[in-house]
């Protein structure tokens, strides 16, 4: 792999990870490590290209019926794909479908990129890791060897220590922090053959550690505010992604009609602002589609 390689694309393909949750910006939008990265990757190419296809609560189903035949199409230099551990947190997981469509998943994305990058995704150290973790390392173990057939990039976030420390874990137990983004940001950047800027395994400093109360306390408060609204989207089939669509691709080569989108039910109307935030602001412009343009994934002019 070549040092400061240069890339001119990226696309983001995954769950809540990867769209961001829980790097909260002031106007209550979501940034996270996708965006980071892209943001870093575009100051050296003024031409960068990004698309962030993510969507919070998909399965690993979801992601391949509604996004990776989009994130294909876009034929980016870099595509990242994080998905499946959602699976693995539910109480029914059938590892083999889950394997499957990850080969799926795999073999469709890794001929149309230069570069493919999976994850061993993190966990906050707690009980609950301790409860899934012979399914997470069983996902993780398959990862490592799709990557090797595939020739992927693998970032190890599950075996970097710090990633599960739980300060670097909002106050929900099931995503990052600002800080933890930005480090995994960093690590995907040093996958990807760029020089280190920090070093992103390194431990927070010693702290003391919260009183029992405080705990308790807190323990209370993420039942009551996640816990229970978790549990009630199992109960009734629901999700925390309904009605929730990803960035709008911006304008490559071609674009995306609202017919074809419609169809895979992945990005909803270009005309329709994105549910939590308007696009994010690179050096290219994010446009809607207009008439006489060619989708990028049927070929049919858009009306």
């Amino acid at each position: 792999m070549q040092m400061n390689a240069n890339y001119t694309s990226l696309v983001a393909v995954g769950d809540s990870f990867t769209e961001g949750m829980s790097d909260l910006l002031p106007d209550g939008s979501y940034r996270g490590w996708a965006d980071l990265l892209a943001e870093r990757m575009a100051a050296q190419n003024p031409g960068f290209r990004y698309a962030n296809l993510a969507v919070r609560g998909k399965l690993i189903g979801q992601i391949v019926a509604e996004q990776v035949d989009a994130a294909a199409a876009l034929q980016a230099d870099v595509v990242t794909l994080v998905g499946g551990l959602n699976d693995t947190l539910r109480p029914k997981c059938d590892m083999n479908r889950l394997r499957d469509l990850l080969d799926e998943a795999v073999e469709r994305l890794a001929p149309s990129c230069k570069q493919l990058v999976l994850m061993r995704s993190p966990g906050r150290n707690g009980p609950v890791m301790e409860r899934f973790r012979p399914r997470m390392e069983e996902l993780f173990a398959h990862i490592d060897s799709l990557a090797a057939r595939h020739g992927a990039v693998v970032v190890d976030l599950y075996g970097t220590a710090v990633l599960g420390d739980q300060r670097l874990w909002d106050v929900d137990r099931l995503h990052l922090t600002a800080e933890g983004h930005r480090r995994v940001a960093e690590g995907v950047w040093q996958a990807l053959g760029h020089a280190p800027e920090d070093d992103w395994q390194s431990p927070l400093p010693t702290a003391v550690p919260p009183r029992w109360v405080a705990r308790r306390i807190a323990d209370a408060r993420f039942a009551k505010q996640h816990l229970a609204p978790w549990i009630g989207r199992r109960l009734t089939g629901r999700s925390s992604g309904d009605n929730i669509f990803p960035m709008p691709v911006p304008y490559w080569d071609k674009a995306v009609c609202e017919t074809h989108c419609a169809k895979i039910q992945c990005y909803g109307s270009w005309r329709q602002r994105w549910t939590d935030r308007a696009p994010v602001a690179f050096p290219h412009a994010h446009r809607a589609v207009e008439p006489g343009d060619h989708c990028v994934l049927c070929a049919d002019e858009t009306p």
